[in-house]
């Protein structure tokens, strides 16, 4: 049986650099998909054009746009890229300069050269849940972000930060108030 060997992680694309490369649909889409989430994001687009989608992104948010073709001293300062180009043999390229500089790269559409997906979201105030299908189907993936954002409360807010309070007045030790919080929170999972 094939599995999922993803590991589930959350930047904090806040304080890291993050440079995509394309600035036509593709590149809108992953600009858009990552200011959606944080969407305080440390963004640069390098692209020769922009469409009015990227260009409106970066009116609103603080993403720096470089009109101009794609070099490898683009990704310099670079810790995650994403590369969403119409052109195949500029994605694999700008795969090649992220993997040479120990760079996270994502080739939009191209799951080989990929070290991680752009998954489903679901965001909730402090909640975020991530959905991946193993770059096997954004429309699964899609669906089931879908079916959680309305099933999780809009309120689930208020409960995250009452917990955060009542676990910091806990002065037992991390095992018991895993256990304590684990017996408060029990009904909270349908059986």
């Amino acid at each position: 049986m094939e599995r999922n060997e993803l590991y589930p992680v959350f930047l904090k694309v806040h304080v890291l650099n993050v440079t995509i490369i394309g600035g036509g649909w593709v590149g809108a889409e992953k600009l858009g998909f990552l200011l959606k989430s944080s969407p305080n994001a440390n963004v640069k687009v390098v692209a020769k054009q922009f469409s009015n989608v990227v260009k409106a992104l970066a009116a609103n948010h603080k993403v720096n746009l470089l009109e101009k073709a794609y070099e490898a001293s683009d990704l310099s300062s670079s810790q995650l890229v994403i590369a969403a180009t119409n052109n195949e043999e500029v994605n694999i390229q700008v795969y090649k300069d992220a993997k040479t500089k120990n760079i996270l790269v994502n080739v939009a559409d191209n799951p080989p050269y990929c070290d991680f997906y752009m998954g489903g979201i679901v965001n909730k105030g402090h909640v975020k849940i991530a959905i991946s299908t193993n770059g096997k189907s954004p429309t699964t993936a899609k669906r089931l972000r879908q079916f959680f954002e309305e099933v999780i409360p809009d309120d689930i807010n208020k409960m995250v930060e009452n917990l955060n309070v009542y676990r910091k007045t806990l002065k037992a030790d991390f095992e018991s108030k895993v256990e304590q919080l684990n017996t408060l929170t029990e009904s909270l999972i349908k059986k």
